[in-house]
């Protein structure tokens, strides 16, 4: 891990206007092994951000990938946390928010995607889009994220195009639209048909894949008149450029933006044959930053008064400081230096004297900042996931919600004597949004229920319980599936019956939750107390 340094990033004369279309800001979704980690890799790598790509996957031994730092993340060559990496491209500013890619995601995961303004979907061109995927797909929709798409590992053996087209149009409900076209798949993938400037982009490999693929256009002619392809290849090539041009599939960048389409761009990332094309129309395509929800009505960037909202809060991670850092996602106005904010929840006034420009673990204090970028800002504890800084009038940004967990376990101090850093780490971790914490009411003894999103971050909060605060922890898995936040009368509440398939609980803000073992309990409460609404999503 890199110490901060204070460069100073030299305070421009541009107009705020400028500074603002020139921002891109976004997210990566997929399923587990779809290609996420890879796919953000290389685009760091035509980015400039880097100067050697590896695939973390084939050889986490040696190394890790440029966005994992906690030491989780470096054993098992996964994305456990959410990262920010911002570097430029092409008269762009880009900020890309890393987002846990294992099967064990976090809420983490769905509080990023409050923070950005489209998102980038990685599919398994084998498998097609898988359970994961869909989730977060349907958060994006839920914030009306435009989506752009990157159907991945072409290099190995993959299913046909054109039936992959028909099941985003079919379980999305969205109008693909493939920017480009497959020559091939596995060892005889050798580049894509670019749809916009008719012509095929054939692709070498370079060692290691650890540096930018070359590539060479041609036109379908001289495709034909270099023997490039086989015979059949070339009319398989012919044939379906063809057809895409007959059904009229037609790129709409108004209908991108209101989620009816989503540009398809075919390739493979560890190979890096067509991540440029995507970067290069992505950056064009992708909107700037865009208006957001507060109690005033919206909030738009070009607004003069400066306004953000805390997002995420990570704690070590630096562990020789022990320090927290709130991620501030800007919404409006010009950050500098130093200027003083309030904050909306408590009324207070900061000055932001060390703000950070982020990348992964490296950290480099700025003097200014725009809508759309990400700031680190020191937490001693004053800020929580959801709060406002803003100049002029108080603005508070609509509530992050906070989503039902599926997995629930007790946590046990094993060493009472410290069980005063046992709870101080719990309610760290707590408002970082890595678990939350029920306690059930009609328990003999007051003990911590996790509740998590993805059954890995039990062992991260084990883990780092051990690491930052010495505290060792048992843990007994429950046999609970679902969990609803219990809005309505008091009484009502107080009166449910104990029974072993439902545990009654409080959160740590004092909200009624309810835990079910199965679907079928969820339903009887449900039935017989209809003066009760058993919510999935409530708000911070």
């Amino acid at each position: 891990m890199q110490e901060e340094v204070s460069v100073g990033t030299p305070v421009s004369n541009t107009p705020l206007s400028e500074s603002i279309a020139a921002r891109r800001t976004f997210a990566i979704i997929s399923h587990p092994d779809a290609g996420k980690t890879t796919l953000t890799e290389k685009l760091l790598l035509y980015g400039n951000a880097i100067e050697l790509a590896g695939n973390v996957r084939a050889r986490r031994n040696q190394r890790s990938t440029t966005s994992d730092w906690m030491e989780m993340e470096r054993e098992r060559g996964i994305s456990i946390t959410s990262t920010i990496l911002q570097f430029p491209y092409q008269n762009n500013i880009v900020n890309l928010l890393d987002t846990p890619g294992h099967q064990d995601f976090s809420e983490d995961t769905y509080r990023t995607l409050s923070a950005v303004d489209s998102a980038v979907m990685v599919i398994d061109a084998a498998k097609g889009i898988e359970p994961q995927t869909l989730k977060l797909f349907e958060v994006c929709r839920k914030r009306g994220i435009p989506i752009f798409t990157f159907i991945n590992k072409m290099d190995r053996p993959a299913r046909d195009p054109l039936e992959l087209l028909d099941e985003i149009k079919k379980v999305l409900g969205m109008e693909p639209v493939p920017m480009n076209w497959p020559i091939g798949d596995g060892p005889e993938f050798r580049g894509v048909y670019d749809r916009a400037s008719e012509g095929v982009y054939l692709f070498e490999r370079t060692e290691r894949n650890e540096r930018m693929a070359p590539e060479v256009f041609m036109t379908l002619d001289d495709l034909m008149k270099n023997n490039v392809l086989s015979q059949k290849r070339y009319e398989e090539l012919v044939e379906s450029v063809h057809l895409l041009d007959e059904v009229g599939v037609v790129f709409d960048h108004e209908s991108v933006l209101k989620e009816k389409q989503t540009p398809v761009f075919f390739g493979s990332a560890v190979t890096n044959f067509g991540v440029r094309l995507f970067l290069d129309t992505f950056v064009k395509y992708a909107p700037p930053p865009q208006p957001y929800l507060s109690n005033g009505g919206a909030v738009f960037p070009q607004d003069p008064n400066f306004s953000g909202f805390i997002f995420k809060i990570q704690a070590n991670m630096n562990p020789k400081h022990r320090d927290s850092v709130a991620f501030l996602r800007i919404c409006s106005g010009r950050f500098e230096r130093g200027m003083d904010l309030v904050h909306a929840q408590s009324g207070k006034t900061v000055r932001l004297v060390r703000p950070y420009k982020l990348f992964a673990s490296e950290r480099e204090i700025i003097d200014e900042a725009f809508p759309g970028d990400v700031l680190g800002i020191p937490n001693n504890g004053e800020f929580a996931i959801g709060d406002s800084l803003c100049t002029g009038e108080l603005v508070q940004f609509a509530p992050i919600p906070r989503f039902q967990p599926e997995h629930f376990a007790l946590l046990r101090n094993t060493d009472l004597g410290k069980q005063k850093q046992f709870s101080k780490g719990l309610q760290q971790l707590e408002s970082e949004g890595a678990v939350q914490v029920l306690y059930n009411v009609n328990a003999f003894k007051r003990e911590p229920i996790l509740a998590v999103v993805g059954q890995l971050q039990f062992d991260v909060v084990q883990a780092r319980l051990k690491a930052e605060y010495n505290v060792p922890t048992e843990l007994e898995r429950l046999p609970h599936v679902l969990m609803r936040w219990i809005k309505g009368p008091e009484t009502a509440i107080e009166n449910m019956p104990q029974r072993s398939e439902v545990i009654i609980a409080r959160d740590s803000r004092n909200e009624w939750t309810a835990l079910f073992s199965t679907p079928f309990f969820l339903k009887y409460f449900a039935d017989k107390n209809p003066e009760l609404r058993f919510v999935d999503i409530t708000e911070n």
